[in-house]
């Protein structure tokens, strides 16, 4: 992110209020804009090139091309580390990289096999897209990385194969009923095992904990603000790592995983249902799997902004609600902040 170019001034946090979800969800929506995956690497440099003037005050003002520019940075490079997130497994690629797998884990009336196939796929995908947007000031190990990625596969597959084999044993529901559990039981599935996958993939930041920084004042949001004799104080030092601070971002990240799988795994199942009475679809087998792929993709472009905006990206907390040696450290009203990863 922007953050993590060179240079003393202090940068907009966005055009957006952060302190509001719906402000959260605009920003959200910037960076998993697709749009930004067609930037191509010179590009990227160009962007990063404008945002460092601007960071080192040889652009005086925030203007549309810079705000251009911080969108195209923000959406591509981790805040901790400053290196391209890759490709597939960023926020911006999220809604497609998901899709065909989310699709194949909705298709009704799976075998053994098929679902297992389809949750390994999705774990593995998950435990990648999970670290990827991780925060890193806490290294994970090969060894560490293989084992969560085991346990989530294990967790997944049970779940799914477990759902799957009570379903048909609900004699007294209806067939109608019966149809509509059992698209809804990827769900159950993936909203549990993704939940437990982002606890297993980060579990080392709860064990370690990570950087925390005292909190600096709000930036200015106005883009044309006047900002000729911005503050060039060097960026606060690390406090230390908290371990309370990592349960915080590791359950809240958790927490927007189960939230943006709720409407992606339901909705288009429930429509789907509906859709298969009407005589167009029922004369047209062969355009159910295009009509369940656009109705998951378009649930998944408006639920994945609304499910990242549930927590800021740059949580702020009490230092007092941290552990010891931090009480009295914090920076503005006593607060720091720290990467909750995304």
């Amino acid at each position: 992110m922007s953050s993590s170019l060179p240079g003393t001034r202090d940068l907009p946090a966005s055009q957006y209020d952060l302190s509001t979800y719906w402000g959260r969800v605009k920003q959200s929506a910037e960076i998993s804009d697709p749009r930004t995956l067609l930037v191509t690497g010179t590009g990227l440099e160009d962007a990063k090139n404008l945002v460092t003037r601007y960071k080192k005050g040889e652009e005086k003002r925030m203007t549309p091309d810079i705000w251009r520019a911080k969108k195209v940075v923000d959406a591509t490079l981790h805040p901790d580390t400053g290196q391209p997130v890759f490709l597939p497994f960023r926020m911006s690629c999220f809604v497609i990289s998901n899709l065909i797998v989310t699709a194949g884990m909705l298709t009704p009336n799976l075998k053994t096999r098929g679902t297992l196939a389809w949750q390994i796929t999705n774990q593995s995908l998950n435990v990648a897209i999970n670290n990827a947007n991780a925060n890193k000031t806490t290294s994970l190990t090969t060894s560490k990385l293989l084992q969560s990625y085991l346990l989530a596969v294990s967790a997944s597959c049970s779940v799914a194969l477990g759902l799957n084999a009570l379903v048909p044993r609900l004699h007294r529901l209806s067939p109608g009923a019966r149809s509509i559990l059992s698209r809804l039981v990827p769900f159950a599935a993936v909203a549990s095992a993704g939940a437990l996958n982002v606890f297993l993939m980060r579990g080392e930041e709860m064990r370690k904990g990570i950087d925390v920084f005292p909190s600096i004042s709000p930036r200015p949001m106005d883009p044309q603000a006047d900002t000729t004799n911005p503050s060039t104080a060097p960026k606060p030092d690390s406090l230390g790592k908290s371990r309370k601070a990592a349960t915080i971002a590791v359950a809240e990240t958790a927490l927007s995983r189960v939230l943006n799988s709720t409407p992606v795994m339901v909705l288009p199942a429930i429509a789907l249902v509906r859709l298969q009475r009407t005589a167009w679809l029922a004369q047209r087998p062969r355009m159910v799997l295009p009509v369940n792929l656009g109705l998951i993709l378009t649930t998944s472009v408006f639920a994945l902004p609304l499910a990242l905006g549930a927590f800021p990206q740059r949580q702020a907390v009490d230092a007092g609600s941290l552990e010891e040696e931090f009480w009295g450290r914090g920076g503005e009203g006593g607060m720091v902040e720290f990467n909750r990863g995304i």
